[in-house]
């Protein structure tokens, strides 16, 4: 969701920022990216390592709201992502939102859009393991009842990817704002924008084949 769907890494950032310097610390630009598509309690510790005295659940409460303020005045949609969202709802294609953000914040999002975007969601707070581990995208298709392997996650960030290709999902990796290598076993774009249904279908029988061919290039 977050760098996927929605430009929102910029406002966690800010907010992390303002939270570490209230407990009179430093947050760093270095800081924030480690943290991108990691889980929130993760993250929690982390900020709690950096002087902000307060239990991981108010620190992710107090996060997840100063966001949500901002994303309330102006939803930062990211290019693609909603055109090709609508595409595969209209063509009748399962789909799952997978992220690390909490429930109140996943369902924000999805309330507006202003189409029936997603059939499950997933959240973070509603997982014993976040991401890398692939517990919410076995999650996600075990909602949607179908076979993971069929499956074409897209992710923004190391540990989604990560997670989804442990799971055993085709994946695209969509680079914003943290950067993604070129040789994990997924492909790689800078946007959705111009992105079809029928790439994600060319993309899924790539990556099927290539579990075949260990030597097969999907780049």
């Amino acid at each position: 969701m977050d760098g996927t769907l929605v430009d929102t890494e910029p406002y966690w950032y800010d907010c992390q920022v303002e939270l570490v310097e209230a407990h009179g610390g430093t947050w760093t630009r270095a800081d924030g990216d480690a943290l991108i598509g990691s889980g929130l309690w993760h993250s929690a510790r982390v900020l709690q390592h950096h002087g902000v005295a307060l239990s991981a659940d108010e620190i992710i409460d107090t996060l997840t709201t100063a966001v949500l303020e901002r994303v309330a005045d102006d939803v930062p949609w990211r290019p693609g992502a909603r055109e090709l969202l609508a595409e595969i709802k209209a063509a009748g294609v399962p789909t799952a939102l997978v992220t690390m953000s909490i429930r109140r914040m996943a369902d924000f999002m999805v309330e507006a859009i202003d189409f029936d975007a997603f059939d499950v969601v997933v959240a973070g707070d509603e997982v014993e393991h976040s991401k890398p581990h692939p517990e919410a995208y076995l999650t996600g298709a075990a909602l949607l009842g179908v076979d993971i392997a069929d499956c074409v996650a897209i992710e923004d960030s190391p540990p989604g990817l990560a997670s989804a290709l442990a799971a055993g999902a085709v994946a695209l990796g969509v680079e914003h704002a943290a950067p993604l290598v070129d040789d994990g076993g997924y492909t790689r774009q800078r946007t959705l924008a111009g992105t079809t249904l029928d790439d994600l279908r060319r993309l899924h029988e790539a990556g099927r084949a290539a579990r075949t061919r260990p030597d097969a290039d999907l780049h």
